[in-house]
């Protein structure tokens, strides 16, 4: 028994030889991390000043989406925040009153277009003729 008790004491020991570089007291900061280069081009910079905007993006079904953009994937998908779906006007069950989502991911090849919130969206979630920002994915 003192066999083992020596092997697993000179275990811990070593445990703590091993972990004695890492302090457990010290906070990870994010200049410990390794920075990307941030992209310039004229798209990525395009979608950083769409951050936080609201957007309103018509689905290939119909239905429109009105959200705060947050964030968007290579592959076109879109999430929005505090999103709300508004069905087709001429859609029997269609109601005035719009469904609230949440958090939303929307993906690429769902998206017919996307209207950037320059303070003129409708009640009703319809397009009409408004002076946003237009990009059409189809």
């Amino acid at each position: 028994m003192d066999d083992n008790e020596s092997d697993s004491g000179s275990n811990r020991e070593s445990e703590e030889e091993d972990n004695s570089d890492f302090d457990h007291d010290t906070p990870y900061s994010s200049d410990q991390s390794p920075t990307k280069p941030l992209n310039t081009s004229p798209g990525a910079t395009k979608l950083r000043s769409w951050l936080n905007k609201t957007l309103k993006v018509l689905m290939t079904d119909g239905r429109t989406l009105i959200g705060v953009f947050l964030c968007t994937d290579r592959d076109a998908n879109v999430i929005l925040g505090s999103c709300s779906e508004y069905l087709p006007a001429d859609t029997p069950s269609s109601n005035e009153d719009p469904r609230m989502l949440g958090l939303v991911m929307i993906p690429g090849k769902h998206i017919v277009t996307v209207h950037i919130d320059m303070g003129n969206f409708p009640n009703d979630g319809h397009i009409n003729n408004s002076t946003g920002e237009v990009v059409n994915y189809v």
